[in-house]
């Protein structure tokens, strides 16, 4: 019997295991590949999507830094100089949502604030908040490169979000206009259209009698901002009325509209003619443009009915609808009543239902930005995993509208820009100054006090985290991979393809890599109104960071929904107590064989034994190379633990205890090498006990398991 480390005297403790192994991670500067051994040569590059600064990690963040620490890490031991920029996000409008709340439960409102007294106050919550978020980080023990963190207020970060802002704008992509936007009336900012949920609601569906027609409407209440009624030009029953002005009564007066002929009006829902509303309606704001119509406004920012609605001023839409609907009912112009369900946008911070209110706001041109993404992915510069996304993101590329960017709270990047209060015009910060004449209509500018939509600046994000436009780190980009959840297919992942080629002419990154949402151990979204949320830190105090990250990952395919259940993280506690424990009764009857040991004389047994391991690093291999991390990490734990510890194990057990030293010898090689080898093989994966179980394996020239090279067949 050897005698053992001390260590494995006892019994494995990640609480106190965890930070030491993270601290003498950070203090061998191996993080940064600047600092990696001289094989270290071809760049592999990811950027962390910034968490954002506004509170602890949740599952789905565990998730992300869990796969992109695996890719890192087995790049890191493959050769790379691989390189992990860690980050952090302002969150623009999510962060001043979660800063609301705070005032709210201090009695206080953040309309009643000054604007520099309140970004201060949520720079200062933001701060300490990205402290804690950081320290979680760690905790599940990312080897990202932390002397290259990016803070996405950082000021070099927001001067080059503002110049692209300013080039946009010089390159006639950006512009300022008046059009509908879709309103949070609670939050009183307006929302880009990834930034709304559509939820399925009930409501009534109300046939109005309108002149010689009868209108379908789920909203009588805006009435009073009609301007015209739509019929589809192919509807013989109405083909006649197009052209004609028709008078229509409500409750308050008369009015006047003119009849439509638009396609975009379907036959089939309600009687095929529908009241127009633009200031109040997407769609018909558009038909508006088309057919020269005017926009009349009858509801205010707070989603209450204005003067131009008489008696029904001051009135919140709910309340105005059901006295609307009475008093035309008490005129007889309400010819039925129907139950409708439909999908109804709603802010997805607040559930408040959005309300579409015409007003200036800054707007990208999207074609021209969405040709140039949609042509690089078509032309296979960039790769989805899983494959349908590829599908997915081109329809959205292929069917853009432009892109809302302005917001109107305090916290986030200030657009650098000027307006004009009368005709709506904007100028840009560098050729104006506030008070000058504006160029369009003559009367003063003012200074722009909204923010850009923080997907402004995320999108920008890959180039921002290696300091793009100095030329230190360009090495570094394009990037390798992108991993990211499968939401944001929609909302991040197109505008970071599409500012890299318009800074750079080249794709952010060659692949995407997309999981999907992490949820509670009955596939239902976490919510803390539901009380159903797991916390990735509760778990890791409670189990130890590497059972987490690999119950994470096993049985998790790309792109496909987890249910995280604590079962499964504490059967994964085992696992590691499995692997110590095998290792134990290794080290004790090797004797004096180490891993510098030449390979002796092999049973045929032992050579089958070995043959088999071979075909394991090799599929092993193959399913980490390829981003199948899921299957990369059954198969090592169903060989650590099936075939290692459960039969190579138990059959060498006489041997390394027989007088046979040719038998005896073999035995023992054998084991050490496949422990070792395992252990190197599911470091990425669990890195904290493998590391520490790397330190006591017999070897010459110690060095940390973090960059010893990935293990290749015997």
């Amino acid at each position: 019997m050897t005698e053992l480390p001390e260590k494995l005297t006892k019994p494995y403790e990640p609480a106190l295991t965890e930070p030491r192994i993270y601290k003498l991670w950070e203090e061998s500067g191996f993080f940064n590949p600047d600092n990696l051994p001289e094989r270290h040569k071809e760049p592999f590059t990811i950027i962390m999507p910034p968490p954002n600064a506004n509170g602890r990690l949740h599952a789905g963040h565990g998730l992300t830094i869990t796969l992109e620490d695996i890719m890192t890490r087995y790049q890191r031991m493959n050769g790379k100089k691989a390189l992990w920029v860690p980050g952090a996000d302002h969150a623009g409008f999510e962060t001043q949502v979660v800063y609301e709340k705070k005032l709210e439960k201090e009695g206080r409102s953040r309309f009643k604030m000054d604007r520099i007294e309140l970004y201060d106050e949520i720079m200062a919550f933001t701060l300490e908040s990205k402290k804690h978020m950081e320290a979680d980080v760690k905790a599940l023990g990312a080897s990202c490169d932390w002397s290259r963190e990016k803070f996405t207020l950082d000021p070099s970060v927001v001067a080059e979000v503002q110049e692209t802002f300013r080039k946009l704008y010089r390159d006639g992509l950006v512009y300022r206009g008046y059009r509908t936007v879709n309103w949070c009336t609670k939050h009183q900012t307006s929302l880009s259209d990834v930034e709304t949920e559509n939820v399925e609601k009930g409501d009534k569906l109300y046939y109005i009698k309108y002149g010689p027609f009868t209108v379908a409407t789920v909203r009588p209440e805006t009435i009073f901002g009609d301007v015209a009624v739509a019929v589809n030009p192919n509807d013989e029953r109405y083909k006649k009325f197009i052209g004609q002005t028709i008078e229509v009564q409500h409750p308050e007066n008369k009015l006047s509209l003119v009849v439509i002929g638009d396609e975009e009006v379907d036959p089939e829902f309600g009687t095929g003619a529908l009241k127009i509303t633009p200031a109040h309606d997407h769609n018909d704001f558009r038909m508006s443009e088309t057919h020269k119509l005017p926009r009349v406004e009858v509801i205010d920012q707070f989603g209450k009915l204005n003067e131009k609605t008489g008696k029904y001023a001051g009135m919140k839409i709910l309340e105005a609808r059901a006295k609307v609907v009475e008093d035309l009912q008490a005129l007889g112009l309400i010819e039925k009543i129907e139950d409708y369900t439909h999908a109804v946008p709603t802010c997805y911070k607040c559930g408040t239902t959005i309300e579409p209110r015409v007003m200036p706001q800054w707007f990208v041109k999207m074609a021209p930005l969405a040709k140039l993404a949609g042509d690089a992915v078509r032309d296979g510069k960039i790769k989805f995993i899983p494959d349908n996304f590829e599908k997915i993101f081109l329809y959205w590329m292929d069917n853009t509208m432009d892109w809302n960017i302005s917001r109107q709270i305090v916290w986030g990047i200030q657009i650098p820009a000027l307006i004009c209060a009368h005709c709506n015009a904007g100028a840009l910060d560098t050729d104006y100054k506030d008070g000058d004449a504006c160029p369009t209509c003559g009367k003063p500018l003012t200074t722009e006090t909204d923010t850009f939509d923080t997907w402004f600046s995320s999108g920008q994000w890959p180039l921002l985290a290696i300091g793009y436009p100095e030329k230190a780190d360009l090495g570094f980009y394009p990037t390798n991979v992108m991993e990211t959840g499968r939401d944001l297919i929609f909302k991040w992942v197109p505008r970071m393809v599409i500012f890299g080629l318009y800074l750079t002419k080249e794709v952010p990154f060659r692949t995407v890599y997309l999981h999907g949402m992490v949820n509670d151990k009955h596939g239902k979204k976490m919510s803390k109104s539901k009380g159903n949320v797991v916390s990735p830190i509760e778990l890791t105090d409670k189990y130890g960071a590497d059972a987490l990250r690999i119950g994470l990952v096993i049985g998790n395919t790309p792109g496909n929904d987890l249910a995280l259940a604590e079962d499964k993280i504490k059967g994964y506690k085992h696992f590691c107590n499995k692997i110590w424990n095998a290792t134990r009764f290794v080290l004790t009857n090797i004797g004096d064989t180490t891993l510098d040991t030449p390979k002796p004389a092999l049973t045929p047994r032992d050579e089958e034994i070995l043959a088999e391991f071979n075909k394991a690093i090799e599929s092993i291999t193959s399913h980490y190379e390829n981003f199948r991390f899921h299957l990369a990490g059954e198969e090592l734990y169903h060989y650590f633990w099936n075939t290692f510890a459960d039969v190579i194990i138990e059959e060498m057990k006489s041997r390394v205890a027989s007088d046979d030293e040719i038998s005896k010898n073999g035995a023992q090689w054998l084991l050490l090498n496949i422990l070792a080898t395992n252990i190197k093989m599911l470091h990425p994966f669990i890195p904290f006990i493998t590391e520490e179980i790397w330190d006591i394996l017999p070897r010459e020239g110690k060095k940390l398991l973090i960059v010893e090279p990935w293990p290749k067949p015997f």
